[in-house]
C-alpha cells in the first residue's frame, strides 16, 4: 500500500513520523535542513523514538558546527533518544524507516512530501539493511557539550542572571555559528558575562570545564571583541597572583540592548 504524507515543513513532516513509530527510526542520509529540524523536532517530542542518523560526515560536520543544533543534540544523545553514525557510501535518496514504514523524504519548494510505503516484505527488507548498515558504522564523535549541561553550570558556575541573559540572545538566533553566520558561543558567552561584569577567568574557566572551549580560545576572542569596542576590560587585584580582567561591555549600544537583542547589535558592530 502506498502512503502519502504532505506538511508544510520538514520538522512536521518528521514529528507525523515519529507519532506513527513504534521502533526505531533509521533517518538516512537527511538534507542539511531535515537534520537541523530533526534536533528541534525531538527535542520537542514527548515520548520520540529512538531515532538513528546515518550521514556522511561532511554533512554531519557542517550541521554541527551550529552550537544551537549540536547542544541539542547532545542532550538528545545523552537521553538515548538520538544515535548519529557515519555513511561510507552515501546513497541518492533521503529515506526514514519506522519499522511499520519507510518513506522517501522529498522537499520541493515548500512543502514536504514523505512518499511511503507499508508493504511488509519491502519494510523487513529495510530495515534489515539498515539494521546490518548501523552495525557497521563509525559512530558520530560530537564533541559539543550538551545545552542543559550548559545552562546548568553556567548558572550555579556563574549566575543566574548572566545564564538567563545566554539564553535570550541563543533564542534570538536562527544559528550559532560565528563567521558572519550567527554569533558562537564563545562569542554569546563572553558578552552576557561582559553585560553583567563577570571575571575573565571565571567565564573562560567555566567555558573550558564544561567543554564549551579551551581558556586560549576565550582570551583570543576576548581580545578581538576589545579590539573591535565591543567590550571592555578593567584590571581586579586579588590577595595572591596578577590582577584578574572584568569584563564590560564597551559600546553604549549594546549597554541599553535588552538580552534578546544583543545579538542583533553585536553582529551589526561585528560587520561594520
Amino acid at each position: 500500500m502506498s502512503i502519502t504524507l504532505l506538511e508544510d515543513d520538514i520538522g512536521t513532516m518528521l514529528s507525523t513520523v515519529f507519532d506513527e513509530a513504534a521502533e526505531t527510526v533509521y533517518v538516512v542520509n537527511p538534507s542539511k535542513a531535515a537534520m537541523s529540524s530533526l534536533m528541534s523536532t525531538l527535542e520537542a517530542e514527548d515520548a520520540p523514538p529512538e531515532v538513528r542518523v546515518l550521514a556522511d560526515e561532511r554533512s554531519m560536520k557542517d550541521v554541527m558546527d551550529d552550537f544551537i543544533v549540536a547542544s541539542t543534540a547532545a542532550d538528545l544523545v545523552e537521553t538515548g533518544e538520538l544515535s548519529m553514525r557515519l555513511l561510507e557510501e552515501v546513497p541518492n535518496h533521503s529515506v526514514a524507516v519506522t519499522g511499520d514504514h519507510v518513506y522517501a523524504l522529498v522537499a520541493i519548494g515548500d512543502a514536504v512530501g514523505g512518499l511511503g510505503t507499508d508493504d511488509a516484505e519491502f519494510v523487513g527488507e529495510a530495515t534489515d539493511y539498515y539494521e546490518t548498515t548501523w552495525a557497521d558504522a563509525e559512530s558520530y564523535a560530537l564533541r559539543t557539550p550538551a545545552i542543559s549541561r550548559v545552562r546548568t553550570t553556567l548558572e550555579s558556575e556563574i549566575g543566574p542572571e548572566t545564564a538567563n541573559d545566554f539564553d535570550s540572545v541563543l533564542g534570538s538566533l536562527a544559528t550559532a555559528r560565528g563567521n558572519g553566520d550567527g554569533l558562537d558561543e564563545v562569542t554569546i558567552s563572553l558578552l552576557v558575562a561582559a553585560k553583567n561584569n563577570e571575571l575573565l577567568y571565571d567565564i573562560s574557566k567555566w567555558g573550558e570545564d564544561v567543554g564549551l572551549a579551551s581558556k586560549a580560545t576565550f582570551s583570543r576572542t576576548k581580545t578581538k571583541l576589545e579590539d573591535m569596542g565591543l567590550i571592555d576590560t578593567e584590571k581586579v587585584p586579588i590577595d595572591v597572583g596578577r590582577p584578574r580582567l572584568r569584563l564590560m561591555l564597551g559600546d553604549e549600544r549594546l549597554e541599553d540592548a535588552d538580552s534578546d537583542e544583543l545579538a542583533t547589535v553585536a553582529q551589526s558592530l561585528l560587520a561594520a
